[in-house]
């Protein structure tokens, strides 16, 4: 991916905060979502949204996490968790706002947050969920972000933040409904480059949200949560 690629390449292909691509085209410019769509094709039966937000990790991870679900007001607990994890199905809007599947209601991205993201990511996710769920447009969204950072409403992002997204059962885009096994390193504007990310050669890439201020670095893995290999990878068994 070129450095200078827009940041809608960037998240095409992971739907979340973070909806990214390994090496995808762009989509035409006429987007194919403009609007959002009733609110309530943006929903889901809460037990099996629950079910689902499990799946983006090992069960050893995402048995014992806090899991969220998608309900009319915003993200709501759905299941305590113990061990400092959340897992939670993201949608269409946890990705820039130029993303021309921003609106796309089919999306459903299965993704579980390590403590540090729990703790700095994911009240953006929810930040951004509840505001959506309200009417708000893209604009009064991302002035409303804004606000919250500058404020401290919203946290700065803590060292160590990253996220897992191993479900084989997500729906990331319509090019893409199902994409490779991966974790989500999230760093400070501009930190790619200490990763080495968007360099010729690289085999990594960062793509920048700026208004939600974060590098996000995605990183393909072998194996989907349930232990599987992902063949598409040519992965080997590990030893």
């Amino acid at each position: 991916m070129r450095p200078d690629a827009p940041t809608s390449v960037a998240f095409a292909l992971m739907a979340s905060m973070l909806c990214g691509a390994f090496a995808v085209q762009a989509q035409t410019a006429s987007a194919p979502y403009p609007d959002r769509a009733p609110l309530a094709r943006y929903l889901t039966d809460p037990a099996a949204e629950a079910t689902l937000a499990r799946t983006a990790a090992p069960q050893s991870i995402s048995a014992d996490a806090e899991v969220l679900v998608l309900r009319p007001s915003g993200f709501e607990v759905a299941a305590q968790g113990t061990n400092g994890w959340a897992c939670l199905v993201e949608r269409s809007w946890n990705a820039a706002v130029d993303f021309p599947e921003f609106w796309n209601p089919k999306i459903r991205s299965p993704i579980c947050f390590n403590p540090a993201a729990v703790r700095s990511v994911l009240p953006v996710v929810t930040f951004w969920a509840k505001r959506v769920m309200a009417g708000e447009s893209k604009t009064q969204m991302a002035a409303q972000a804004t606000t919250a950072f500058n404020s401290g409403q919203l946290p700065p992002l803590e060292p160590g933040a990253m996220s897992l997204m191993l479900s084989k059962e997500g729906y990331l885009t319509d090019d893409h409904p199902q994409f490779h096994p991966h974790i989500m390193f999230f760093e400070p504007l501009g930190e790619g480059q200490q990763w080495g990310a968007n360099l010729p050669g690289s085999p990594l890439f960062a793509g920048d949200d700026k208004v939600n201020r974060m590098a996000i670095i995605p990183v393909p893995v072998p194996r989907w949560s349930d232990g599987t290999l992902d063949g598409t990878l040519n992965a080997h068994p590990a030893k």
